[in-house]
């Protein structure tokens, strides 16, 4: 993949970048892999007959049990241990239940604007600044998600051992993470 550039047009400010067959497959894969992911976590969701009558979704009250939607979709509350609003759960759920539907929504929205732009085949890449803030939103929940597969923390070494399995996926996750950077990089003036 090329470095993204900026480019001001009659139309516009453009952000352009190229990507070869297996870039773009590769992409396609993850970010398709992440909006099925969202998409089964809202199907999943209640039926709820107030929420039919009013018009307001509602979700599940529950955190997901999968550790990647569960990265995607974290608490709204992290009380410490010990402290006196320690157990919010209650709390939680209400507001899980009443957002994430919107949160997912606009995931899955993200998502969707990256499988339109890449062609499959690959190719030139030329986003607006809308779509490249899609862009962003959806290469961050992949490099999330595969982060959680890979158990990404900070003491994760920049390469891994030849014979470790991950070691493919954390080359992945690194390309990712300059794609992002690149297109961040184009996008500010």
């Amino acid at each position: 993949m090329r470095k993204w550039s900026r480019k001001n047009s009659l139309g516009g400010l453009k952000l352009r970048s190229e990507m070869d067959g297996r870039e773009a497959a590769v992409l396609r894969s993850l970010v398709g892999a992440v909006c099925g992911l969202l998409t089964e976590r809202a199907a999943s969701g209640p039926d709820d007959e107030l929420a039919a009558l009013t018009g307001m979704r509602t979700g599940n009250s529950t955190p997901p049990t999968d550790p990647q939607l569960l990265r995607l979709l974290p608490d709204f509350h992290r009380a410490e241990p010990g402290s006196p609003d320690a157990d919010r759960a209650g709390l939680n759920n209400a507001l899980r239940s009443l957002h994430e539907p919107d949160i997912i929504e606009s995931k899955v929205a993200a998502g969707a604007v990256v499988l339109r732009t890449v062609p499959e085949d690959g190719g030139k890449v030329t986003l607006s600044p809308e779509q490249a803030d899609a862009w962003l939103t959806a290469l961050n929940d992949v490099r999330l998600a595969l982060g959680t597969v890979l158990e990404i923390d900070a003491d994760t070494p920049e390469e891994l051992q030849p014979g470790d399995p991950r070691a493919p996926h954390l080359d992945v996750y690194h390309w990712l993470t300059w794609m992002q950077d690149s297109l961040l990089s184009a996008l500010a003036p």
